[in-house]
């Protein structure tokens, strides 16, 4: 049951101001996304005994003024899109505007159950670096493509100088990134962890590491989920639908898929066997892949939980 006696709060994220509405009030309000717009917000908030304030992910306009209201002692709920649309049909809301939006944002808010602990705050920088390293390697795969289709022969040379700055760029950056991990002694030791699993690089181990902080903590059947690698039922009725996977933390799961295809042909031995034995069922190599992704997520998630290196011979299948 939820606690009617908080009060909640929703802020609509803007580039430049934040729209705020307390759940069951009239009274809203409107700053600036800035450190004086966020102080303000926060004595507004207090002087109304609001405790927990929901926030639309917004591109990471929302993220300093989250930061600053947990530090201010809130609980903050951090909502994705789909869980205020979803919301919006629910209770038949049509129009639209920002403060309309906030309003919805804090009756989203007074109606969330599960309230989820704020995530390692030391997580948010490195999850932002790690970031950036995909998007230069996004970077570098787009530049092969408008090299392959060009024929000119200078234009080719000033794209593979371009990819060669931007390799190294990544190598650096990456190098950076595992130095900063290895500061703190707990995020070296799930790291290392990770590592022990054959089939799992560095490169992998730092994603699932800083995508999914929960690690460790889950049960296989959530962290499958929150990847976005739990196939779904379709059924109604008589029917049967086909079972597919959806929703999840994209860049995690990538990192995942991307994994999975050395491992389940050369890396390791359990998801080879597990590789050979769907496809021998008639299951397609993207399904097949795709079940090997959610396996490889299962042993990182128990050698953590265990503490223990990945040992070949004990592992489940």
């Amino acid at each position: 049951m939820n606690d009617h006696s908080i009060i909640c709060a929703g802020i609509d994220t803007g580039k430049y101001t934040l729209d705020v509405a307390i759940d069951g009030s009239t009274e809203q309000l409107r700053v600036d996304n800035n450190s004086d717009g966020h102080r303000i917000l926060s004595s507004w908030l207090n002087q109304r005994d609001v405790k927990r304030i929901g926030i639309e992910a917004s591109g990471g306009y929302e993220q300093v003024v989250i930061a600053t209201l947990r530090r201010d002692g809130f609980v903050v709920v951090l909502l994705q899109p789909l869980q205020v649309r979803a919301y919006a049909k629910f209770v038949l809301q049509h129009a639209k505007n920002d403060q309309l939006d906030a309003a919805l944002i804090a009756a989203c808010t007074a109606a969330t159950k599960t309230i989820h602990a704020p995530p390692d705050p030391r997580l948010t920088s490195l999850a932002g670096h790690l970031t950036m390293i995909e998007q230069i390697t996004e970077d570098i795969a787009r530049l092969k493509t408008r090299r392959e289709s060009c024929r000119d022969e200078r234009i080719r040379r000033c794209w593979d100088d371009e990819i060669s700055r931007l390799k190294l760029c990544a190598r650096s950056e990456f190098k950076l990134l595992l130095a900063a991990i290895r500061e703190h002694r707990d995020l070296a030791e799930r790291l290392d962890l990770m590592n022990s699993v054959e089939g799992i690089g560095p490169k992998t181990a730092v994603a699932v590491l800083l995508r999914m902080p929960e690690i460790g903590r889950l049960t296989r059947e959530q962290a499958a989920s929150l990847a976005g690698l739990a196939p779904y039922d379709d059924d109604s009725g008589e029917r049967r639908g086909a079972r597919s996977i959806a929703g999840g933390r994209e860049r995690l799961r990538t990192s995942l898929y991307a994994a999975a295809l050395p491992a389940a042909f050369k890396w390791n031995p359990h998801l080879i066997a597990l590789y050979r034995r769907l496809i021998a069922r008639g299951k397609s190599h993207k399904t097949a892949l795709i079940a090997c992704a959610r396996k490889l997520l299962i042993f990182l998630n128990t050698v953590v939980a265990r503490g223990t290196p990945w040992i070949a011979n004990t592992a489940e299948i």
